[in-house]
This record gives C-alpha cells, structure tokens and sequence, in this order.
C-alpha cells in the first residue's frame, strides 16, 4: 500500500458508515482492526497519531463492511468466511496489514490478540 499523505485530526475523514457497533465482539473486532492499522500505518508510513489518507481509507472501508456485514454477530472472522465481501484490491491490503500487525498487536494488546485468535473457532453459519 502507498502512502500519499498525512493528515491532521480536523482533515479526518469521519466514516462513511457511520457504523454503530451494538454487538460486543464487532465493537472489538473493530477496535482490533483499527489498532492494526495504526500499528502498521506508524511502522511503514511513519505516521505520528493519525492515519495517513490511505490508511484511513482502507480503516473506512473496513469499517463499512463490518457494518454490512449479513451474519452480524454471528460472523466467523473475514479468513474463515464463505462471502468474500471485500474486493479483491482491498483485501489484498488488509492480508498486508494484519502480516505486519498481528505479531506486533500479541505484544502489545495480548488480550485483544488472544480473543481474536479464539474468534477464529467460530462456527461459519452457513450461507442461504
């Protein structure tokens, strides 16, 4: 992934979805993909506090599909799933993004790390 720019906390991008997560494990499903993404947006881009533009970009996208997602709280993890939601291009990026993350994410949120790799045992509902 390429990063074209920083941006400031006012040039930040509110997201499109407007995603409202009621369900505990999306809210920390989303909580997981967005510290992943800072992690890696500081590691590769050098970003000091915010997202760059591209990151932000794919953090938003992310977040949208979460939001539409059809099996809501019962969606196994996005590896694991039977619909492919996210196009190919995006979901390219995010396989970079948890590459570089997900060892640095056990050190630094264990917990978080934990309950996401248990989340990977979830049934996969099956698609009607």
């Amino acid at each position: 992934m390429m990063c074209t720019q920083s941006i400031s906390a006012e040039e930040t991008p509110v997201a499109v979805s407007g995603a409202k997560f009621t369900d505990r494990r999306l809210r920390r499903e989303f909580r997981t993909m967005t510290l992943m993404m800072e992690l890696y947006c500081r590691g590769q881009h050098k970003s000091q506090g915010e997202l760059c533009t591209d990151c932000q970009n794919l953090l938003t996208y992310a977040e949208l599909r979460l939001d539409r997602c059809r099996f809501g709280p019962a969606k196994p993890t996005c590896a694991k799933c039977p619909v492919h939601c996210y196009q190919k291009k995006m979901r390219d990026e995010v396989k970079v993004v948890m590459r570089y993350s997900g060892p640095r994410l056990l050190r630094r949120h264990p917990i978080l790390s934990f309950m996401h790799w248990l989340d990977g045992f979830r049934p996969v509902p099956e698609v009607k």
